[in-house]
């Protein structure tokens, strides 16, 4: 198997579902998360969250869309647009205030897509209902993403989710139950999980009917718990070699038509004490493929334990 075909690429879900070559265009909204509000946040996250990709959230939502737009058509010569709500917990806040921001990215021209970038403990049914009247009158689709990390629910308590492996599990069934498009983040190398872990995660994540997953290699921000414990020497990150095998065996155990939009972080250098072993994501990229195809490897191969599995043995 050739390099190009080891797993399935984002780009090519988004070519097969709108049969053209569409972008993501990140915004950033004024918003918190629960997370924040009752305690100091995820041990990981940095307070200005997740968003350094986008503008400012003092800028409305459809300058940021028209602005980032025509920036990305010109460079990229993209025609249709994906509107990414990117920045901390894009559901958290009263429904009509959210409503307001979902139509307003649909008055933007060329956007066939909104993305929600939100946590397990903030979907509900009426947030829901509200998203699909909405998919149903402006034909736009609706794509919702949750940040679980991993499937490890002792480690999702040590670094202070907020939540556990049953919301996670609630909330993709509620999303899939209305066909929205559903994505999941997850950190392969969080401290404290193993091969194991990832490999439940990949699995987790297959047979919840994930449409799309976003890998990360775990980044340390500057100013965060963890990054003070990495400081203090209380906080070792695996080796690059381990990260290649946990990637491998999660993509081997993931379901072969899940898309896959990235391998490893991206982070402003200034912005992080640790990143990717100090090594660019595609050069990373470019060396795990390849090792990948060395090694034979390519998404789905482990993907044979659902529907019954142990009953081969009275197959004939």
């Amino acid at each position: 198997m050739s390099a190009e075909n080891l797993y399935y690429k984002y780009s090519d879900f988004l070519k097969k579902h709108y049969h053209t070559k569409v972008y993501k265009l990140p915004v950033n909204l004024p918003v918190t998360c629960p997370n924040r509000i009752v305690g100091s946040g995820c041990t990981f996250c940095s307070e200005s969250g997740t968003g350094f990709e986008a503008m400012s959230s003092s800028v409305s939502v459809r300058e940021q869309l028209e602005k980032t737009r025509e920036y990305i058509r010109k460079r990229y010569k993209a025609e249709k647009f994906i509107a990414y709500f990117q920045n901390y917990t894009n559901t958290f806040m009263p429904l009509d205030r959210f409503s307001e921001y979902i139509r307003s990215a649909a008055d933007v021209e060329d956007i066939v897509e909104i993305d929600i970038s939100t946590r397990p403990d903030c979907i509900r049914e009426d947030y829901l209902d509200m998203l699909s009247d909405f998919r149903e009158a402006s034909g736009i689709e609706i794509g919702i993403e949750l940040g679980l990390q991993t499937a490890n629910y002792h480690t999702l308590e040590r670094i202070r989710r907020g939540h556990g492996l049953a919301e996670y599990m609630d909330s993709c069934l509620r999303i899939k139950a209305h066909d929205f498009l559903l994505c999941t983040h997850v950190i392969l190398n969080l401290p404290g999980d193993d091969l194991s872990d990832v490999i439940e995660t990949s699995r987790i994540v297959s047979v919840l009917q994930n449409d799309l997953v976003k890998i990360h290699s775990l980044y340390i921000a500057r100013g965060t718990d963890m990054g003070k414990d990495y400081e203090n020497g209380l906080l070792d990150v695996c080796s690059k070699e381990d990260y290649f095998l946990r990637l491998q065996s999660f993509l081997e155990n993931l379901h072969p038509n899940i898309g896959v939009e990235r391998l490893f972080s991206r982070i402003p250098e200034t912005d992080s004490l640790f990143c990717n072993w100090q090594t660019s994501w595609w050069k990373l990229q470019k060396e795990f493929t390849e090792h990948m195809a060395a090694a034979g490897s390519f998404q789905g191969k482990a993907f044979h334990y659902t529907n019954g599995p142990a009953l081969k043995y009275f197959d004939e």
